[in-house]
């Protein structure tokens, strides 16, 4: 399977260490199988911390992840559990760790509706309904481990 990561810089070996915390499904690598929407995420995060927008491209090994024994979690729908998960990890609540995670992807303002929904102004229903993605379904693949990421080759 093949995977796209977009950033501002080429990645050339992933660093666990350089990810950021307080993310959908935590601190880790994140990529999507689709890559227009990687693309778009490389002229976001060039338009905020500059650089040229770079996608690269891995090939995924599935199967041997998911005969490998690590710790994964699917969300195959936007559902309270989902958002549960995302608001936890946003919000740097202890949840439980895993090495691999696929689901939905949020739509890019999840710290703004969070704050409308901490502030009482969405309900939880709303707040649901507003971080679908926009632009369609769309799933991301996060690695949180070092033994996740071996399932990942650089083309």
């Amino acid at each position: 399977m093949k995977l796209y990561h977009g950033s501002n810089i080429r990645i050339d070996s992933i660093d666990l260490e350089k990810s950021k915390p307080y993310k959908d499904f935590g601190k880790g690598f994140y990529l999507s199988d689709e890559e227009p929407q990687a693309l778009d995420m490389a002229k976001f995060k060039s338009s905020i911390s500059g650089g040229t927008p770079i996608v690269t491209s891995f090939t995924f090994d599935v199967l041997g992840l998911e005969s490998s024994g690590l710790k994964t979690k699917r969300f195959d729908s936007y559902s309270e559990e989902w958002l549960d998960f995302i608001i936890a990890n946003r919000e740097g609540h202890k949840v439980e760790k895993y090495d691999f995670v696929y689901g939905l992807i949020a739509d890019d303002k999840v710290g703004f509706q969070l704050r409308r929904y901490k502030d009482e102004i969405i309900d939880r229903q709303e707040l649901l309904e507003r971080l679908k993605y926009m632009k369609g379904i769309t799933f991301q693949y996060f690695f949180g481990s070092e033994e996740a990421i071996k399932y990942l080759k650089i083309i």
